[in-house]
């Protein structure tokens, strides 16, 4: 449990199993929902077995943005660090193992981590990264079209294609699953020409 997020992080193993002691494990059905829009986030989650799938009501339809697999850390950040509404909601895909911390405990970490500058480098540098991801995600959608979206989640995460259903990847690239269905066709028959 958290070697990915261990082998980034260069705590002393006092601090780690101190940490690591803060987390309760739990086991849910995939449709869990984690954390519902308009809820206050108290928990970070660290995902070890399983999908969960970030999405937001828009007028009545379900918008998916993000995907989190195996060995991600995710939370409504804005909402916990701020304690205002969520503007997300957190379901399980598949079923998932995940450890949870509440955030009196995840807040001390980080002031302990805030304390030592390369941590404070690295949590900074995860941070932005996670911000990149949306704001690719967003260009995506100006300057991309549905089918060339779809090819770059079939290459960059091809884990994605594989283990979500349609329909969450059809929200994920803003088309119906019809339009989902047409492309994926369109690409076999090009592969097959």
């Amino acid at each position: 449990m958290f070697e990915h997020i261990k082998g980034r992080l260069p705590f002393p193993k006092e601090k780690w199993r101190k940490f690591i002691s803060s987390f309760e494990k739990i086991e849910v059905p995939a449709k869990t929902l984690l954390l519902k829009e308009g809820d206050v986030s108290n928990n970070v989650f660290y995902l070890e077995k399983g999908v969960v799938r970030a999405w937001y009501n828009n007028d009545g339809k379900d918008v998916t943005f993000q995907f989190f697999l195996e060995n991600t850390m995710f939370s409504s950040l804005e909402s916990f660090k701020k304690g205002l509404p969520s503007m997300v909601s957190f379901e399980t895909i598949e079923p998932c193992v995940l450890y949870k911390i509440k955030k009196p405990d995840a807040e001390a970490f980080l002031e302990e981590a805030y304390e030592n500058p390369e941590l404070r480098t690295l949590f900074m540098d995860a941070l932005f990264e996670r911000m990149f991801d949306y704001m690719k995600h967003f260009f995506s959608f100006i300057k991309d079209t549905p089918q060339q979206r779809y090819l770059q989640l079939s290459q960059k995460k091809p884990e994605i294609i594989k283990r979500v259903p349609q329909h969450y990847i059809a929200s994920y690239l803003g088309i119906t699953t019809v339009h989902l269905s047409r492309i994926k066709s369109k690409i076999l028959k090009e592969k097959l020409s």
